[in-house]
């Protein structure tokens, strides 16, 4: 009972927290519910039927984040805006990357289903961790559509204002996420892809020193 009383308590602080938010920030209440609502379709974590599908979650998820923490900055720019989609669909692709060891060895596997049938890895290839050319194959593609739409965001760079790059900072640790599996092969269970980087503060600190992202 008492777990229960704490939940609810905490729940309300974080539910005012929002509001006062919104309040403050005058933030778009569309966001909130965009987020809400994809999440609410991906409770059972299914397979994504293709990329695409990754990529419509990954928008209405990460990068609707991104847009309520550029009008938090006080942004509202169309540069920015586009910027902020590629990022957080680059975001959305890795941490389904990232999160393909924990699925697998819980017996599920979310990774785009198109990408699987083409290089004939199946789900259980997965769950088995096989780690055969066509099993990396499959994480190099998707892979590199996470690089893509990081390229695409920095394509925007020069029009982007200045003090919208703190929300974009954490393309960070998707840069350093994509270098690390580009080490390794794409060998997605290898065991240093769930280390914790030490010079991520330091990149980071670089990153924002030289006012890019």
């Amino acid at each position: 009972m008492q777990y229960y009383h704490n939940f609810i308590y905490i729940n309300m602080n974080v539910l005012f927290d929002i509001f006062q938010a919104v309040k403050r920030h005058n933030l778009t209440k569309m966001w909130f519910t965009k987020i809400i609502d994809e999440r609410e379709k991906n409770l059972d974590d299914r397979a994504y039927r293709n990329i695409q599908e990754l990529e419509t979650y990954a928008e209405n998820t990460q990068s609707a984040l991104l847009y309520l923490t550029l009008e938090m900055l006080g942004v509202r720019d169309i540069h920015a805006d586009h910027a902020a989609s590629h990022i957080g669909k680059a975001h959305g692709i890795v941490t389904c990357l990232r999160a393909t060891p924990y699925h697998s060895a819980r017996r599920k596997v979310v990774l785009p289903m198109d990408i699987c049938m083409l290089h004939g890895v199946s789900q259980e290839d997965f769950i088995r961790g096989k780690q055969e050319k066509n099993v990396r194959d499959v994480i190099y593609d998707i892979a590199s559509q996470a690089h893509i739409h990081l390229e695409h965001a920095r394509s925007f760079r020069k029009k982007v204002p200045a003090k919208a790059y703190p929300a974009f900072y954490c393309t960070v640790a998707l840069d350093a996420y994509l270098y690390n599996i580009r080490k390794v092969d794409f060998n997605i269970f290898h065991p240093s892809l769930q280390k914790r980087s030490t010079l991520l503060p330091l990149y980071l600190y670089i990153r924002s020193w030289k006012k890019t992202y």
